[in-house]
This record gives structure tokens, C-alpha cells and sequence, in this order.
């Protein structure tokens, strides 16, 4: 934490200055109000995220602008999307290619507004992608990990695109986009895949790993098994979890919402919880992947939202009992982090 503190809050705050200067120059009122609210809202997505960089500090100068910038893209595209001029599932796609191009640092740039009516945010997208690649390029392992990196990201965009369609058609085209991924996770239902899909951590952990001019191919895979479907499925349930209410009265899809009721919410955030410690103990350093769990549980049941809702409530009561000391210490750290942001 005293790392997080010196070095990856200010780092993150410093990118997000220059981003959201980039932002307020953005010719396109929608897309400039667009940018700015999903860094004004979403400031602790780039905080975790960058808390990867802590566990290779010297390579932080080039993991903090690279998660910063990704995540970033992520949060200005769901933002177009969730509150979208749009329907469009061609215009989704294209926007996310955006997310593709990030990834494969020999890509050339595409034009992501193609499908859509408003077009000139003066260049942000396309420099957010070229920071990424940039970024990429000095990673020494970064070849290793570029298919499984694709594969992630690839599974993230098609959620977005299916997830922010008409109302009465995406509920099928999740179904469907679930029958043909669903055979090597006999263990989770069709929404906690989504769920998974929907988390960028299990990208940062790549990130990390190819900072390491060493990593070979078994560990790479270890990695992508530990993280998803379970440490990314936690992640992204945590952040329905919390955001029930707020769904409903928007009208927008919530995973979490396909449990049958208050017992099974917890029993399957549980089950997650405790597949992803399991797994994650197999990775080197498991301390680090343990800190990330307990502090994502800290994280979203400390959010104000939770008092707000009483079966949110009732539900973090119950994945706090016995909690440990880590998680107890980060809940605390949580809370002071947001008073002071």
C-alpha cells in the first residue's frame, strides 16, 4: 500500500490530467462530454488497474501510461455505449476495434466513428490506441502473452457489443455467444461467463507478466487460468452486486439479477471467491493475486452504494463474516481512498 500511495496514485492521477485535457479539447460536444464523465465517474478503474504496476516498479513508467490508457478506452466506449445516440450493433463492433488495435502493436488505426453520427473527438481515440501499442512495444515478453492478451480483449469487446444492443435482443445473443464458449467452464452459469468477460484484469496481469524478460509459455497459461473465468468473474460481479438498483431504474442488463434470490447471490460470489483463491495459489508470488481478491471484495462492499441497498447490504454482511485481516485492512483503505480522492 505505502507503493500504491508513493508511486501508482500519482502516477495515475498525472495520466489522467493529460487525458482529460486531451478530453476537454474534443470538438464533439457528446463525445467530449463523454470522455470527460468516464474519467470524471471511473477514476478507480485506472487506480486498480495500475495496481499491477506495483509488483514491477522499475517497469512502471511504461505499465502505468499502457493500463491507464486501455482502461480509459474502456470506460469512453462503455460510456458511448450505455448512454449511446446508437443501437447499432456495427457501430459497437467498430468503436471496440478500437480496444483490438490497442493490443496488436503493428496495427494500423481504423476508423472507429464509421457507423456512427458523431465523428470528430480530434484525434483522443487514435492517441489513446497509439499509447497502448507504444507502451506495448517496450515490453520484453510482450510476444508471449499477444494471443492470450487478443483472446481476453476480444471476449470483452463482443460483450460490449451484445450487452448495449435493443433490449429485447440481447438477453438471446448473450445465450448465443455463450453456447459456443460454454464447454471448458462446466462450473459456471452463461451470465458469471459474461461477468468474466467483462473484467480488463486479467489483460493487466498479462501486461505485468511480459515485463519480465523471462516468462515462458507454461506460465502464461497458468495465468490465463487462474484469471478467467474466476478473478475476472469476481470483479465484475462485485460491480453489479453493487449496481443493482441503479440497473433497474436505467433498465440496463445486470448479471447479478439472474440469481434466483438473496441465498444464491452469495453462495455463487462464494464459490467465485473461493475458485479464485484456489487457483491463484498456483501462480508465483500467490500473496500478490491474494491482495488483488481481498482487495476487490474491500473495494466494491465498501462503496457507498451498498448501505443504499438493503439486500446489497444483507449480502455484503454475509461475504464479509470472518473476514480476514487483509480484507479488513484494505475495506479501511478503500474508504479513505475515496474520501480523499
Amino acid at each position: 500500500m505505502l507503493r500504491v500511495y508513493r508511486y501508482v496514485l500519482p502516477g495515475v492521477r498525472e495520466q489522467l490530467r493529460n487525458w482529460r485535457t486531451k478530453a476537454e479539447a474534443i470538438p464533439d460536444p457528446e463525445l467530449r462530454v463523454q470522455a470527460i464523465a468516464s474519467m470524471t465517474s471511473k477514476e478507480f478503474h485506472c487506480i486498480g488497474g495500475s495496481v499491477y504496476a506495483v509488483a514491477n516498479l522499475p517497469m512502471r513508467h511504461v505499465l502505468i501510461p499502457l493500463i491507464v490508457a486501455f482502461q480509459t478506452i474502456s470506460d469512453y466506449l462503455d460510456n458511448l455505449c450505455d448512454r449511446s445516440t446508437s443501437l447499432d450493433p456495427e457501430d459497437f463492433r467498430r468503436l471496440h476495434q478500437s480496444m483490438l488495435d490497442a493490443v496488436d502493436p503493428g496495427e494500423p488505426l481504423h476508423d472507429y466513428y464509421e457507423f456512427r453520427v458523431e465523428k470528430d473527438d480530434g484525434g483522443y481515440l487514435n492517441e489513446l490506441v497509439k499509447t497502448c501499442q507504444a507502451s506495448l512495444r517496450m515490453l520484453p515478453s510482450y510476444s508471449a502473452v499477444a494471443d492470450a492478451v487478443r483472446e481476453l480483449t476480444g471476449l470483452y469487446c463482443d460483450l460490449q457489443v451484445y450487452k448495449h444492443i435493443r433490449k429485447d435482443l440481447r438477453e438471446k445473443a448473450l445465450l448465443d455467444w455463450w453456447d459456443k464458449h460454454r464447454d471448458p467452464f462446466p462450473q459456471i452459469g452463461w451470465n458469471e461467463f459474461a461477468a468474466a468477460t467483462g473484467s480488463t484484469l486479467g489483460i493487466f496481469m498479462l501486461f505485468l507478466s511480459a515485463s519480465d524478460p523471462s516468462l515462458d509459455g507454461e506460465t502464461v497459461k497458468a495465468i490465463r487460468e487462474a484469471y478467467f473465468p474466476y478473478l475476472c468473474g469476481l470483479h465484475i460481479l462485485l460491480d453489479y452486486l453493487i449496481d443493482q438498483e441503479e440497473d433497474i431504474a436505467g433498465g440496463d442488463l445486470n448479471f447479478c439479477s439472474y440469481y434466483a434470490d438473496l441465498d444464491e447471490t452469495v453462495a455463487r460470489i462464494a464459490f467465485v471467491v473461493k475458485e479464485a483463491r484456489t487457483r491463484s495459489e498456483q501462480l508465483a508470488h500467490p500473496e500478490f493475486h491474494r491482495m488483488i481478491i481481498e482487495g476487490l471484495l474491500a473495494l466494491y462492499l465498501s462503496d457507498p452504494k451498498v448501505s443504499k441497498q438493503r439486500q446489497v447490504k444483507q449480502i455484503s454482511r454475509q461475504l464479509m463474516k470472518d473476514s480476514p485481516l487483509m480484507r479488513m485492512f484494505f475495506f479501511i483503505n478503500s474508504v479513505w481512498i475515496r474520501k480523499t480522492s
